[in-house]
This record gives structure tokens, C-alpha cells and sequence, in this order.
């Protein structure tokens, strides 16, 4: 099983103050490699760690990248397409490119479970290739 990581995780994981911190620890230590990051994820995950926890910290998530805990997955040209149209779709939430392309990964991928804690966007998207998506933690 190939796990997608959206960035409330990650910063969870760097913030031992954050309600979710425990469980998403417990989670993205337990689960099967390869816990895969969207690469518009990364930019957002740091960023948030490094204004919420501090730079020290976002260095570690650097690290883990470095020494494959996460895998990168890149945006290829077609999958704009679909980013644009789920923005279009939902524009009522909003849900915004980075969430978009989350979903666009997992379909292209063929990924059913989410790492996230955002309950609000993921519950109400309908992805192309499954029903719902299966949330975690």
C-alpha cells in the first residue's frame, strides 16, 4: 500500500505540541515505504514547520527527504489538467492547487489513503478511481 502524506502530518509530526502529533507519528512510522509527499506538499509542510516550529525543524524534514523516509512525486504536465479542473469543481470550499494536486497524484497513482488532517477538503472530494478516500489518522 502506497501511502500519500498531505502536510498536516508532517507537521504534526514536527510539532510535539500539536493535538496530532502522537497519531500521525505512530502512523507514518508504522506504515509500509513509501510514504510519497506531492511535491506541492513539500513547499507547504515547510513553510508551516518553519513558521510554526522553526527553521531547526524544518531541517529535518529536509533530512528525511535526503535519506528517502519521503519520496518526492513530481507534477507531470497532465496532471494540471485535472489540478485545474478539481479547483473549478470545488471552488465552493475553495479547495485550493495544493489539495487539488494531492487528489490528481492519488488517481494517477491509483492511491485510496490519504495521510491528512483535513477532513473538510478530502471527505467531500470524489476521486476519479475509488468511491471516497480512506483517511488517516
Amino acid at each position: 500500500m502506497t501511502l500519500l502524506v498531505d502536510a498536516g502530518p508532517l507537521v504534526a509530526v514536527a510539532s510535539r505540541t500539536d493535538q496530532a502529533h502522537d497519531r500521525c507519528v505512530e502512523l507514518l512510522s508504522s506504515v509500509p515505504r513509501p510514504l510519497v509527499v506531492p511535491v506541492l506538499v513539500v513547499s507547504e509542510a515547510a513553510h508551516l514547520i518553519e513558521r510554526h516550529v522553526g527553521a531547526h525543524t524544518e531541517r529535518s524534514l529536509a533530512n528525511a527527504f535526503r535519506a528517502g523516509e519521503l519520496v518526492v512525486e513530481p507534477i507531470e504536465p497532465s496532471d494540471w489538467d485535472r489540478i485545474s479542473e478539481l479547483v473549478d469543481t470545488y471552488d465552493d470550499l475553495p479547495l485550493g492547487i495544493v489539495d487539488a494536486s494531492v487528489v490528481a497524484l492519488a488517481e494517477r497513482l491509483k492511491v485510496t489513503t490519504l495521510a491528512t488532517l483535513d477532513r473538510k477538503h478530502f471527505s467531500v472530494v470524489r476521486p476519479k478511481h475509488c468511491d471516497a478516500f480512506k483517511l488517516v489518522p
